[in-house]
């Protein structure tokens, strides 16, 4: 028996074991039907299929459960128009389609040509499959536009990534006034419902579901980035739908710009999401031989529900989005991070960041941040932003000193910079007033007592770059907390051509990706959080350039159970950054907790410590050590392993839960929080999920205790049928309890 034969009877004997029947299903696979004129993607426990109908437009045809390899579904045909008033290209559903014809329906692609004509009809020209990628190449029907789409498909959960590349090769100019990276084709149905996250700065992640109904709902930003009000995920599941069933089709934009995803229900019940550049404002003009690639829209099925949906979408963003260690199948676990924002703002010096660094250590923190104050003329929020040099006031030694200190403590050292901002009050900006975005003869609105540069900018993208690689290079620098603090405004860009300055939306991310990707790959070993006011930039477009995110301003730990609720749906909880912050709460409520009750609203996610530990007791530092140190003991569970949702803790609630399962399922964690006793109602019993029903597992309390005759050690059926009461109590308690097998 051969070598390559003994390991894949290994694989397979694993497979038999440890696998669930859906993932026993055939291989990934990308096929053509020639006879059909049909495509068809399959992976983990999903088909997608689409054909080339008669009039040569790709139609499609079917997106859900996996079907068997010998199953067929109808070949491509256009639909029949339904009266004069919804022709056949409006009620045909297309994988893309541009504008023209008859299509009355939200399009992919809408070009002016320079002649003034407006009329694009892409029909099929060619395709190659190479391995689990499928590449398509559309053209107009007269001219040399070329459309190529790019479908990939990940075996390990059948999330398809979706994007295209509008190409010119006409002999003139043309100007794209609206370009998407997909549309996504559901069963035509009513019962449907629209799930999708909105809110505000302190109040980011709110969780939404509400009917599909005729018309279109339109989720977008026109902020110039992701924005708080709504993130560019979506979610629409039919029928009855929780947690642990129910068909649910989700999907979510990588891109960090003005971003816009429609979803209709056409006249027919037909439903379709297509996502892309926002078309606000928005114009990008082609010469010939030039292209224009759109992010990518990534898009996921599931019929096992909501819960399962996150499950996938966690697991494919953990090994196909984030960066991780070259060779490592996961990204390296966020270590324990302490933050002196709190303990001092903008006052920090030596001494002060010193004593702060000693007390971070002296719990367990593994980095120690230093954030805003350290450069330029930075006393308060009105100056220095854009002069990036250390403060030699503040530092006579440069960070050197510091640095080294924290290094003795066994820390590593990070550092908050915000490089896409200038304040007018700055040296940079009285030298160079031309780099930021405005209108020429317009108010320069500020916010924050700041204006954007303009990283469209050649010579703006490379003094961005240069300042943060100088500083990296000089210093021994782990972490760079990336801030970014307003919202566009006055979006103009005068040094550019004007057919060009509409494309300014599109040309900054690019240069905002490519400084990140370059200075990762100068300093591999830095690591960096995307972090705006919070939740303002938090994207899958981002997430392929830095660890982590800062997920909101607001810091309450009971605020912050609704807030990473409703994150998880969309991301993973290992790139979640939660503090532990003072209380009274520095949030907006200015409400009381028990130290406790903070750590483990914070232990859900990367867990953070933002409080002054100069005013610290020794209780609270005797507890944070121990909570330090069972965070540790969990952390691969929380960041890595499967979460289960098993309360909501959407803002209404008053009692909410959630479990994470190691990978291996050795291991779990719940966690659990009363917002006040009412009538004496004992705390709601909590059934875990996810666990080897068959294994024996024993708890160990984080905090809190368990109901009386509640056994140390039980089955995982135990845990998951008869389930746990805990103990909860009075206002904003909580309990944490690990579940292992021996």
């Amino acid at each position: 028996m051969s070598y390559r034969t003994r390991i894949a009877l290994a694989v397979l004997l694993f497979l038999l074991i440890t696998c669930t029947p859906s993932i026993l299903a055939a291989p990934p696979a990308i096929t053509y039907d020639s006879a059909a004129k049909t495509f068809r993607l399959d992976a983990a426990s999903v088909s997608y299929i689409f054909g080339i109908n008669d009039r040569n437009e790709l139609q499609s045809l079917y997106w859900g459960n996996r079907l068997a390899p010998t199953d067929r579904v109808a070949a491509a045909h256009s639909l029949p128009e339904q009266a004069s008033f919804d022709l056949s290209q409006t009620t045909t559903p297309q994988e893309f389609a541009g504008w023209g014809s008859e299509l009355y329906d939200e399009p992919a692609l809408k070009i002016t040509f320079p002649d003034g004509n407006r009329d694009l009809v892409l029909h099929y020209a060619s395709h190659t499959i190479e391995g689990n990628t499928l590449t398509i190449v559309l053209r107009d029907i007269s001219r040399d536009v070329f459309v190529t789409l790019r479908y990939t498909i990940d075996p390990d959960t059948g999330i398809l990534g979706r994007s295209a590349t509008i190409e010119n090769r006409t002999s003139t100019p043309l100007t794209i006034e609206q370009a998407a990276a997909a549309s996504w084709n559901l069963p035509r149905g009513t019962d449907y419902t629209m799930h999708y996250l909105s809110g505000r700065w302190a109040g980011e992640f709110h969780y939404n579901s509400r009917p599909v109904q005729p018309g279109k709902t339109v989720l977008e930003s026109r902020r110039g980035s992701t924005g708080h009000q709504n993130n560019p995920w979506f979610a629409i599941s039919q029928g009855t739908v929780t947690e642990q069933s129910g068909d649910v089709w989700f999907g979510a934009l990588a891109w960090s710009g003005s971003w816009s995803i429609t979803l209709e229900q056409d006249q027919l019940q037909q439903i379709r999401v297509t996502g892309g550049f926002n078309p606000f404002d928005f114009a990008y003009p082609l010469a010939p031989g030039q292209k224009l690639e759109t992010p990518v829209f990534y898009g996921g099925y599931t019929n096992e529900g909501m819960g399962e949906a996150s499950r996938i979408f966690h697991r494919f963003q953990l090994a196909n989005i984030l960066p991780r260690p070259s060779g490592q199948p996961l990204p390296r676990p966020r270590p324990v991070l302490y933050n002196s924002w709190e303990a001092t703002e903008f006052n920090v010096d030596e001494p002060g960041q010193t004593a702060l660094a000693e007390k971070a250590a002296s719990i367990g923190v593994e980095r120690f941040v230093m954030d805003d104050g350290w450069f330029g003329q930075r006393k308060d929020d009105h100056a220095g932003l854009g002069d990036w040099y250390v403060n030699p006031q503040k530092f006579p030694n440069g960070l050197k000193p510091l640095i080294d200190k924290v290094h003795s403590l066994n820390m590593d050292f990070g550092l908050w910079v915000e490089p896409e901002m200038v304040n007018p009050n700055s040296d940079l900006y009285r030298k160079h007033p031309d780099w930021v975005i405005h209108f020429t003869g317009r108010p320069e609105t500020e916010g924050r007592q700041q204006l954007l540069l303009n990283l469209a900018m050649p010579e703006v993208r490379d003094y961005v770059f240069g300042f943060l690689d100088k500083l990296l290079t000089e210093n021994d620098i782990a972490f760079l907390k990336w801030d970014y603090n307003r919202n566009w405004a006055e979006p103009g860009w005068p040094s550019a051509p004007l057919e060009q300055q509409k494309s300014l939306p599109v040309a900054y991310v690019h240069n905002l990706y490519s400084i990140l990707a370059e200075l990762r790959a100068k300093h591999p070993k830095v690591e960096f959080e995307s972090c705006s006011g919070g939740g303002g930039r938090i994207d899958l477009g981002i997430l392929r350039y830095t660890e982590e995110v800062w997920t909101s301003d607001n810091t309450d730990p009971f605020d912050r159970l609704s807030i990473q609720d409703g994150f998880t749906h969309a991301y993973t909880p290992g790139v979640m950054m939660a503090w532990v912050t003072d209380s009274p709460s520095g949030g907006p409520n200015h409400q009381v907790f028990t130290t406790a009750y903070r750590f483990l609203s914070s232990m859900q996610g990367g867990l953070g410590i933002g409080s002054n530990l100069n005013k610290w007791s020794p209780d609270d530092f005797a507890t944070a050590k121990s909570m330090v140190a069972a965070y540790k003991s969990i952390r691969d569970t929380v960041q890595h392993g499967d979460l289960y949702r098993l309360v909501s803790a959407q803002a209404d609630s008053n009692f909410a839960a959630t479990e994470s399962v190691s990978r291996d399922r050795k291991q779990a964690v719940a966690f659990a929080f009363l917002h006040t006793s009412q009538m004496g109602y004992p705390t709601p019993r909590l059934f875990l999920q996810g666990l080897d029903p068959a294994a024996t597992y024993r708890t160990r309390i984080i905090h809190g205790t368990l109901a009386r005759g509640t056994p140390e050690t039980a089955s995982g059926a135990y845990w998951m049928s008869h389930g746990l009461d805990i103990n909860l109590r009075g206002d904003y308690d909580a309990a944490g309890i690990i579940f292992e097998q021996p």
